[in-house]
């Protein structure tokens, strides 16, 4: 199934930037951990063109999708470009990558939040955020980052969809366009 990002897929994305800017700060040009509120700006990641960028953050959904742990269908969607806030569009990109995991079963839903909470740690992520969120559907919201590959990820469980699914996005850092090459943005 092809699923194009959507508003509430950017919408989602947008808040995971503002919430955490992968919940790093790097203006030292190392990432440390930080919290919501240093979220202004986003580490830097490195040099990357944008389609090597967004295969990147494709190849870490593709990781999460395994740590999901549940039985299960992703949605296939492409990720996108967009503008690293406070620095030169034409030289600096983030990638996010918007996507939907359908569970073979709605009670599985629950399985597999609690999964991606125990096992992203064991995997270079840090949990930063696990509650509902302020819906009328309180959905439980999981926000995590990842130091070493400068990406945040948000995952919210949507029960009360039809069908049922968690709604995920991977963004990622600030990277600087190879000398040169222009920011592909799609």
């Amino acid at each position: 199934m092809k699923i194009k990002p959507g508003a509430p897929a950017l919408l989602v994305s947008l808040a995971l930037i503002t919430l955490t800017g992968c919940g790093m700060n790097d203006s030292s040009g190392s990432a440390t951990p930080s919290g919501p509120a240093d979220a202004a700006e986003a580490p830097l990641v490195g040099t990357s063109t944008s389609r090597d960028a967004a295969d990147a953050v494709e190849k870490a959904s593709s990781e999460l999708y395994d740590l999901i742990g549940v039985k299960g269908k992703g949605s296939e969607s492409r990720s996108g470009v967009m503008e690293c806030e406070g620095k030169d569009p034409a030289t600096y990109f983030k990638v996010f990558h918007p996507w939907s995991f359908y569970p073979a079963s709605a009670d599985q839903l629950d399985e597999a939040m609690e999964r991606l909470k125990s096992e992203l740690p064991k995997h270079g992520w840090k949990v930063v955020r696990y509650e509902p969120d302020t819906s009328q559907a309180k959905n439980l919201v999981l926000t995590a980052d990842n130091t070493e590959k400068k990406y945040g990820v948000s995952v919210v469980q949507m029960k009360k969809n039809d069908p049922p699914k968690l709604s995920l996005t991977v963004v990622s850092g600030c990277y600087r366009v190879p000398e040169g090459k222009e920011v592909d943005r799609f």
